[in-house]
């Protein structure tokens, strides 16, 4: 099989896998080396919601024995397959680096033969541009559950960033899903990435030179969609995945019909990618803004509101903590107002220091008004039209996003193919990129 074809199948097999991202890394370029993952050594492009694809992304394999029923590359679905060799990998990523197509590479790869052996090809590539390719660029590769350790902790020398993926929230869903697969077999490689990270970084502080192990940090994902498990759920098992392994990020991938199976939803019209965003919102306010799962979420309301991002839909639902008066509220305040993110909350704190702020000062800060302004009080008035009615201020919310053109018939699962969107505006990709709302 020629290479194009190659590329073209096993490319296309990867679009489903969203934890890719090229941040975080510290490996510089090395006398004969090629490439740099310093700093700003990674070239980085965004979708339209601020996913990295700057990266050749592709699968070493789409030949799988697994059968799991969410998947596109399952052993019963009729699909075109092929196999990438670890050498035709390297000299992949090396021309299409020369070539400035890409910046790193993501690979990830379906279970072929056995755990153990799809390990041992994938390290067999990423060594193989490290030691003889002398490649320094961006590599985040995908650890296969199940693996030796010894595999994933070699491998781990060699590239910048691993993940793990979940792919669904529960156990039950795994049963129903994925019998093959179990919670156990995909956490024990996460703890132990993350115990190996945590030794080499006290080795750090007491000796000079210590060998790289996975300096980006670790990922995961979880499939949105596929089983009934409740937001509330999914925000809780997030948050536990950030205090116990310190991931750097959980991406949401919302569920894409590949196949039919009796125990998989019918999506008869688009995936729930409103949903995904909500979870995209609620994670920046778990790791950025101090909210919990429990604050955000409870089992009387286990699901986001679709119409309202989940910071302006608690603040309604917490009314009796507004207006706060933004010359006076602590930073930690500042952040549970709507329309008020995190650099805009560190330069009210700076500026205030020298005057008192006026409302028209803080629109220039970059505070949102028209979601603030239902939850403030500047210099002790209040510029909400509806007062602190929550019936009111969540219609004039929702009423104000449907007057902008949906964008939402544009999303679709990601590609490094994909297209930008035809008018994006800076404000839009700002705010995809920061998180901040």
């Amino acid at each position: 099989m020629e290479i194009q074809t190659k590329l073209k199948i096993l490319s296309d097999a990867a679009k489903y896998d969203v934890s890719c991202s090229s941040s975080g890394s510290s490996r510089k370029n090395q006398a004969g080396g090629i490439g740099n993952g310093h700093l700003a050594g990674i070239c980085h492009s965004w979708s339209d919601d601020g996913r990295c694809i700057s990266l050749l992304k592709i699968l070493l394999t789409n030949y799988c024995v697994y059968d799991c029923a969410y998947c596109v590359n399952r052993v019963t679905n009729d699909v075109p397959r092929a196999a990438f060799t670890p050498e035709e990998v390297a000299e992949l990523t090396i021309n299409f680096y020369r070539r400035n197509y890409i910046e790193g590479l993501f690979l990830s790869s379906a279970i072929y033969k056995s755990p153990d052996y799809t390990m041992e090809l994938l390290l067999k590539a990423v060594k193989k541009l490290r030691e003889e390719y002398r490649f320094n660029g961006y590599i985040h590769l995908k650890g296969i559950p199940g693996a030796d350790f010894r595999l994933i902790a070699e491998a781990g020398k060699f590239v910048d960033r691993m993940s793990v993926n979940i792919e669904l929230p529960s156990q039950q869903g795994l049963k129903l899903l994925a019998p093959q697969k179990s919670k156990e077999s995909i956490v024990k490689p996460m703890n132990f990435i993350y115990s190996q990270i945590i030794q080499k970084n006290d080795e750090k502080k007491r000796f000079k030179k210590v060998p790289l192990f996975v300096p980006a940090g670790q990922t995961t994902q979880l499939i949105i969609g596929a089983t009934p498990d409740r937001d509330l759920n999914i925000l809780k098992l997030s948050e536990n995945l950030y205090r116990r392994f310190s991931l750097k990020r959980v991406y949401y991938s919302a569920y894409v019909p590949v196949a039919s199976n009796p125990n998989l939803p019918s999506i008869t019209t688009k995936p729930p990618l409103i949903r995904e965003h909500r979870l995209y919102q609620a994670d920046w306010l778990l790791r950025f803004y101090g909210f919990t799962a429990n604050e955000l979420l409870d089992e009387q309301k286990p699901d986001f509101d679709i119409e309202l991002d989940p910071k302006s839909d608690w603040a309604i639902r917490n009314l009796g903590m507004f207006p706060v008066e933004v010359n006076r509220a602590d930073y930690e305040m500042l952040l549970r107002v709507p329309g008020i993110g995190v650099r805009s909350a560190l330069k009210i704190v700076a500026a205030r220091r020298t005057h008192p702020l006026s409302y028209e000062s803080l629109k220039k800060i970059g505070v949102v008004l028209k979601r603030a302004k239902h939850f403030i009080t500047c210099q002790g008035k209040f510029y909400g039209e509806v007062g602190l009615n929550d019936k009111l201020i969540r219609q004039c919310l929702v009423l104000k996003k449907q007057e902008k053109p949906d964008n939402a018939s544009r999303f679709e699962q990601l590609s490094i193919f994909s297209l930008l969107p035809d008018d994006p505006k800076p404000e839009d990709t700002l705010a995809s990129i920061t998180g901040e709302f």
